[in-house]
């Protein structure tokens, strides 16, 4: 071995310490070579044989040798090694076993074509020649050295340097004797320097602040018992089958005033959760981006730990506990996913192996000028397959029924958000990122073809087209899609005073005319009330009774049109002040009067009456579950449709006030005689409401309106929405 080599083992600079350290033959000598810095003696203990053989120190870094002519090459063998303090222990030399990733999967990484790349990058637990350990593999194509480094080896670079596979980019090695728990980094050396990095695949990340390092974990210690709700779940999260999605931050929907005011835990939320949306009558949570997260302020929007349900809640065995304690109530669990950018965060994905690895060099294409965070490189073969890998493993390792992907139109448009000459076009000239594009069709027909009882979702705000359509067709492939341009048009409608009403009820009308042009969601989300807009409650005019009895309607015209449903925690109650994600929802304002907690029992019967009326899901992306019975009486704030299931006696009218006047003898026409009951009236005395209403229900005259042939005769309430049912 020349000197300048040993020289660079011991500085940890060595490019290939495979080649010099572990069992090799020299002129049909076996030597065994170990970096063992913090030794003072070391011995070789090979299998079956006696006395122990000396090691000599041959650098004073570390380096040890020892010469063995009579073992085989093969043969196994420990290392006796002595600190200076006199202290022995006996551990396995990590630089005598073969290579973990196949020629294979190394192939398929490079390709970009590895579905379960979380099952070979990162740490795993492994038994290589009868030896448990642990296996670490990181793709850093641009690095110069990349070692191991955590508590077992005090954090020096220089003890478990990794082997690299040439040509792929990927560094690996295999460290006998790590048990679960222990905390880990990758040091990487670059022409950039020496950087401290956390693990991109790591299952988990350590509890206590600063929470940048690595933790190994064995992510199959939890025993799933949801098989019911796996076989159920494609029915459940069908397109014709009635979703209502109750939108969650886990660490401020509830907290534990006593202890300093602390979150709950995921096992704590797995007691308390699932009784409470049952209660409501949701179908689904959704829950605010679990992965860990550098800055909480974020409200997990700016993961790193993409693999990593944050710590701050509990572990990953915590987190599957409370998944399965919701699919066991029959809820659905759907994630927040932000594919779309990371934090700069120095421990994270940013500039990664010294080299702009997963975001874009060309700052035009790489840094987000409104979050300051920056954007995947989607036309990476490794970045796309790392995204897409992760989507997978959510669906997989955590059985999560969806993913709602956050931020689609920013990863649409090469200039969101950019001014003239600070964005690049595409290779067309165009202003669409067409590996984005890519990427987005590809994630949906992998999520959908491994995974067909599950669900997608895009938060997309422009008029991308068919966003929701099948990629076979042309369109992205998203099972559903936020309809931002509904919520901000009924909110809009909504705050107004209702004397300036009759000029906008366009407001409430216009989204009929694209409503079938995507598969929606209508949201009611955590970003309508932060950041000074108010809470949905601070948005309504009025006095209080009148701020409650808007909300009542609002909620009750969102449950009639069609769409699926999802409000965000505190809305169900009429929180009046902005969502702090730093404090507990405001659950003491269900015993101050009657309107908070009139408004939660509203909920629950709409989420009761919702899932009991085919009429109000079944059609909900066909326009023949949907008529107008008259909107053109815009001078009087009313409206009234009917909703279609697919049975003929399917049939729910709605009537509409959004004036405190009631309206007395109010005519609507109804399709067939015969007596209506009346399912829901918003102004009901159990809501908070005055009472104003049909006696539960009203029988149809033989009177033509509104050209059917029928017509009721209604008390329209104030500020109200009666739902009608013909018996």
């Amino acid at each position: 071995m020349k000197p300048t080599d040993l020289e660079a083992l011991a500085r940890g600079a060595h490019p290939d310490p495979f080649s010099l350290l572990g069992p090799h033959v020299v002129d049909s000598e076996l030597i065994v070579r170990a970096m063992l810095p913090w030794a003072s003696t070391a011995r070789v203990m090979v299998a079956g044989q006696k006395p122990p053989r000396e090691m000599a120190r041959r650098h004073q870094g570390g380096v040890f040798e020892a010469r063995l002519p009579d073992v085989h090459e093969r043969s196994p063998y420990r290392l006796d090694v002595t600190d200076p303090g006199g202290r022995t222990i006996t551990v396995d030399d990590p630089y005598r076993f073969p290579p973990a990733l196949t020629d294979y999967d190394l192939h398929l990484l490079a390709e970009g074509r590895h579905h379960n790349a979380d099952e070979r990058l990162g740490a795993h637990r492994r038994t290589l020649e009868g030896v448990s350990g642990i296996s670490f593999v990181v793709w850093a194509p641009n690095a110069r050295r990349v070692s191991v480094v955590g508590d077992f080896n005090s954090w020096d670079g220089r003890v478990h340097v990794m082997r690299l596979h040439p040509g792929r980019g990927i560094w690996e090695i295999f460290l006998p004797g790590i048990e679960d728990g222990a905390r880990y980094k990758y040091e990487i050396l670059s022409d950039a320097g020496l950087t401290l990095k956390a693990d991109p695949y790591a299952f988990a990340f350590e509890p206590d602040r600063p929470r940048t390092a690595s933790v190994v974990v064995d992510l199959d210690t939890h025993r799933w018992n949801d098989s019911d709700w796996m076989r159920e779940r494609e029915r459940r999260n069908a397109l014709d089958a009635p979703i209502s999605i109750y939108e969650v931050h886990l660490g401020s929907w509830r907290r534990v005033a006593d202890e300093s005011n602390r979150p709950l835990t995921y096992r704590e939320m797995a007691e308390q959760l699932p009784d409470y949306v049952t209660e409501m009558g949701y179908t689904h949570v959704e829950l605010l981006p679990v992965m860990e997260h550098p800055f909480y302020g974020s409200w997990g929007y700016q993961p790193l730990g993409y693999f990593a349900p944050t710590r701050r809640y509990g572990t990953p065995a915590d987190f599957m506990a409370l998944i399965e304690a919701l699919h066991r109530r029959g809820i659905g669990v759907i994630l927040d996913w932000v594919p779309a950018h990371f934090p700069r965060d120095a421990h994270g994905l940013a500039f990664f192996d010294g080299t702009h690895l997963y975001e874009h060099a060309d700052p035009r294409m790489r840094e987000h000028p409104d979050w300051g965070t920056l954007i995947f490189n989607y036309g990476r073969n490794e970045v796309a397959n790392f995204l897409l890998t992760n989507a997978l493993f959510w669906l997989r390792r955590y059985h999560a029924d969806g993913l709602r992907v956050d931020a689609v139109a920013s990863m649409l448009y090469l200039d969101y958000s950019r001014k003239p000459g600070q964005w690049l076009p595409n290779r067309y000239g165009g202003n669409e990122n067409l590996e984005a594009v890519a990427f987005l069709k590809r994630f949906n027909e992998t999520v959908y073809g491994q995974h067909p009882a599950t669900l997608t979702a895009a938060e997309e705000s422009t008029s991308w087209p068919m966003v929701s359509r099948p990629v076979y067709r042309g369109g992205l492939g998203f099972g559903l899609k936020w309809n931002m341009g509904w919520m901000h048009d009924v909110l809009g409608y909504f705050s107004r005073d209702p004397i300036h009403r009759r000029f906008h009820q366009n407001q409430l009308t216009f989204g009929l005319m694209y409503a079938y042009s995507e598969n929606f969601v209508l949201p009611l989300s955590h970003d309508e009330v932060v950041h000074g807009k108010r809470s949905l409650h601070g948005k309504m005019p009025g006095d209080d009774w009148q701020k409650f009895a808007n909300l009542r309607a609002l909620y009750a015209f969102m449950y009639g049109h069609p769409g699926k449903k999802l409000l965000f925690m505190g809305g169900e109650f009429g929180q009046t002040r902005e969502w702090n994600h730093d404090a507990s929802l405001d659950w003491h304002l269900l015993d101050v009067g009657p309107y908070h907690r009139g408004l939660q029992q509203l909920v629950r019967d709409l989420n009761r009456v919702y899932r009991a009326e085919p009429a109000l899901y079944q059609r909900d992306f066909e326009p023949a579950g949907f008529e107008w019975i008259d909107l053109t009486d815009a001078d009087h704030s009313t409206m009234s449709f009917l909703r279609r299931g697919r049975e003929p006696e399917d049939v729910v009218i709605a009537v509409c006030n959004f004036t405190p006047i009631p309206r007395r003898g109010y005519r609507v026409g109804v399709p067939r005689g015969g007596y209506y009951r009346e399912l829901i009236n918003t102004d009901a005395s159990d809501y908070g409401g005055s009472g104003v209403g049909n006696f539960g229900g009203v029988h149809a005259e033989e009177m033509p309106w509104h050209g059917r042939p029928a017509s009721l005769v209604l008390e329209l309430p104030p500020l109200g929405v009666v739902f009608l049912k013909p018996a």
